[in-house]
């Protein structure tokens, strides 16, 4: 398999202590906030931790979060809000509005927030993978299925969470609409990446790969479109990838569907086809170029040299080759001046987010404990209101460098 993904940075956030001095009387409050302090302390370390896996992430991020709820829902009442929602103030930054970050006193957005980056971990996760030498077909399976999970996060923090916050996001930040609907749709689009490189490894059939590939190009147009309103300062990076993409998975829809048309005697048409697919092979390669020297947030590469890339150039060269020769042999049919309309439509390996729903509030919750929280005792101070802006350290990512790919080939 020979993928390459673009990534946003994670979000950065500042340390809360979750010490709540007069506030706490009793000890099974005091545990429930040592425990929120270390779990999520720990889920932010798991963000940059190379040997972390989708089990670890799970485990330490429901823990978090079973914890969390007792902030933002009453005790057997999840309609019904919990007195201490607005207690604690949080900072994020937004993963393309550089340090800056944005507060809120307000456990839904810690919980929208810390999500937010649970789902961009599984997209880098998924694109580590994708770029390891000699990938199985379980790790193959497991990028997929990564996608697939981040994607179904992003939906329900955007169906179930965000329309609960009190403060609506601003224009470019992560939690607007069009953000987390271009997260949903690019994740979609990559994990039918895997569905294509899959379908042409079981040399299935060229109708079917070409429909797969018109509609992941169209997924990625759908994402680009999302983002065109943006600020091109902080967008313009991200959108040359969808754009770079769409141009690349429409040239594979046009190199597949000419083998189709070639396989029903129609040479002459499967040729325009093919010069259709070296066109867009060739726009696709200028839009790489182009990626490598936009600033802005995101990896500095030069997807034009990732085998990925080359093979599709290799394929359509020997396809038009391929079909030019026999219609000067066999067919001698005249080329169409129009490129055939693609109207494919794919039955089968069409990617849907898997459905996601936050872990039930931890048992630590009882009444005692939420009892033993006395916000009379509340200091009455707002001079430690954290200032928004303040600059919060940005994450140091790993930084992964792609290698050679040896394993399942698109070709």
């Amino acid at each position: 398999m020979t993928h390459w993904f673009h990534r946003n940075p994670l979000k950065a956030t500042a340390p809360v202590s979750f010490n709540y001095y007069g506030m706490i009387t009793g000890p099974a409050a005091s545990k429930i906030c040592n425990d929120l302090r270390s779990s999520r302390t720990r889920l932010l370390e798991l963000f940059t931790d190379l040997s972390c896996n989708p089990e670890t992430m799970k485990n330490a991020a429901d823990l978090y979060f079973s914890l969390l709820q007792g902030f933002i829902n009453s005790l057997g009442d999840s309609t019904q809000e919990s007195k201490l929602r607005y207690v604690q103030s949080f900072k994020w930054t937004d993963t393309l509005q550089g340090h800056v970050p944005s507060a809120q006193q307000d456990a839904v957005f810690e919980l929208i927030s810390m999500g937010f980056n649970v789902a961009l971990w599984y997209t880098k996760y998924a694109s580590r993978l994708a770029g390891k030498e000699n990938i199985t077909e379980d790790e193959a399976k497991e990028v997929h299925r990564s996608l697939k999970i981040a994607a179904g996060i992003f939906k329900h923090l955007k169906e179930s969470h965000i329309p609960k916050l009190l403060t609506p996001a601003e224009k470019g930040q992560d939690l607007e609409a069009r953000l987390i609907d271009a997260y949903v749709i690019q994740c979609q689009a990559e994990a039918q990446e895997v569905t294509i490189a899959r379908a042409i490894e079981l040399q299935h059939a060229p109708g079917l790969i070409a429909a797969l590939a018109y509609e992941t190009a169209s997924f990625y147009q759908r994402a680009d479109h999302t983002l065109s309103s943006l600020e091109p300062a902080y967008s313009a990076k991200w959108r040359k990838y969808l754009h770079l993409k769409m141009c690349f998975y429409t040239a594979y829809a046009y190199c597949y569907h000419g083998q189709t048309l070639l396989a029903s005697d129609k040479c002459g048409e499967a040729i325009r086809s093919l010069q259709e697919a070296e066109k867009l092979y060739t726009e696709a390669e200028a839009l790489c170029k182009e990626y490598g020297e936009t600033k802005g947030p995101g990896p500095t590469a030069k997807p034009s040299g990732h085998l990925f890339f080359r093979k599709l150039g290799s394929l359509v060269k020997n396809t038009l080759d391929k079909c030019q020769r026999e219609n000067g042999f066999i067919y001698f049919q005249k080329i169409p001046t129009e490129a055939p309309q693609l109207e494919l439509k794919a039955n089968y390996g069409l990617v849907e987010p898997v459905p996601f729903e936050f872990p039930p509030m931890s048992a630590h919750w009882t009444p005692e404990a939420l009892a033993a929280f006395d916000l009379t005792k509340r200091p009455k101070d707002d001079s430690v209101k954290p200032k928004p802006e303040e600059e919060v350290k940005p994450v140091k990512e790993p930084d992964i460098k792609p290698q050679k790919d040896t394993g399942c080939s698109v070709s």
